[in-house]
């Protein structure tokens, strides 16, 4: 993992934290648009609400995910994406390796750009040319809106 620049924490305008996250999986394979996958995305989503961890929008493209999260103060982003990646590899009928190591994290720090982004994550369908209008992903969604 490439060393990172240490977060710019001061600047932020959500509190808690927004975080955008794009994880892939194991040399990019087509393994997670489907129903089993995005139901038990769903089912992790709504188990982190008590205990204050909300997905916002999200898509699940064949071979990544796109999402926003924030945490109580005792998040740690690190831990939850494992978690979240052991979860939806119980939904993937292949074999192991799932993933790719790491993932990408942005820290959003204003509404635009999170609506920014998600202009960008919603149209990665269209841009695919998996279908004509974004509106018709069936894996995409919000969970809470942050």
């Amino acid at each position: 993992m490439p060393n990172r620049p240490p977060r710019l924490e001061p600047f932020q305008k959500y509190d808690p934290p927004v975080y955008f996250i794009t994880f892939n999986t194991w040399h990019r394979r087509n393994l997670l648009a489907n129903q089993r996958v995005h139901d038990r995305f769903v089912e992790f989503a709504h188990a982190g609400l008590p205990r204050g961890i909300a997905i916002g929008r999200y898509v699940i493209m064949p071979d990544h995910i796109h999402l926003f999260v924030c945490g109580s103060d005792d998040f740690v982003l690190s831990q939850w994406i494992r978690a979240l990646k052991r979860t939806l590899s119980t939904a993937i009928a292949a074999l192991a390796p799932h993933w790719q190591t790491g993932f990408f994290d942005h820290l959003i720090r204003h509404s635009e750009s999170y609506g920014q982004k998600w202009e960008y994550v919603c149209q990665n369908p269209v841009r695919a040319g998996l279908i004509n209008k974004a509106e018709a992903w069936p894996w995409q969604g919000e969970i809470e809106t942050i």
